[in-house]
C-alpha cells in the first residue's frame, strides 16, 4: 500500500477485533485506521465520505503462463454427464 498513512493510527487485527465498538465510534467521527497483520499493512478503514486514495496497480490483470500457455482445445463428449456418471456408478455393484 503505497497511499499516504501519516494522518491514519495503527491497527493490529487483534486490537479490531477487541476494540471493534471504539474503531466504529472514531470512524464515523473521520478517524482512519491503518490494518496491520504482524506489523505489515494490509487494509484501510476510513470514513464513507473520505476521498479515495490513488491506488498504484502493482501488476496487471491479465494472466500469463502457465496453463494459459499450453492452448489446451476442449473436446465435446456425445455423451451427458449423467450418463458418464452412470457408467461410473456400474463398476460399483
Amino acid at each position: 500500500m503505497s497511499a499516504d498513512h501519516s494522518d491514519s493510527e495503527t491497527l493490529s487485527q487483534r486490537e479490531l477485533r477487541n476494540e471493534s465498538s471504539r474503531v466504529f465510534r472514531a470512524v464515523s467521527e473521520g478517524h482512519s485506521f491503518l490494518l496491520t497483520n504482524s506489523g505489515v499493512p494490509v487494509g484501510q478503514i476510513v470514513p464513507v465520505d473520505a476521498p479515495p486514495t490513488a491506488l498504484t496497480i502493482v501488476r496487471s490483470a491479465h494472466r500469463t503462463g502457465g496453463w494459459t500457455t499450453l492452448n489446451i482445445v476442449r473436446k465435446r463428449s456425445s455423451r451427458s454427464i449423467e450418463e458418464s456418471v452412470d457408467e461410473l456408478r456400474e463398476d460399483r455393484v
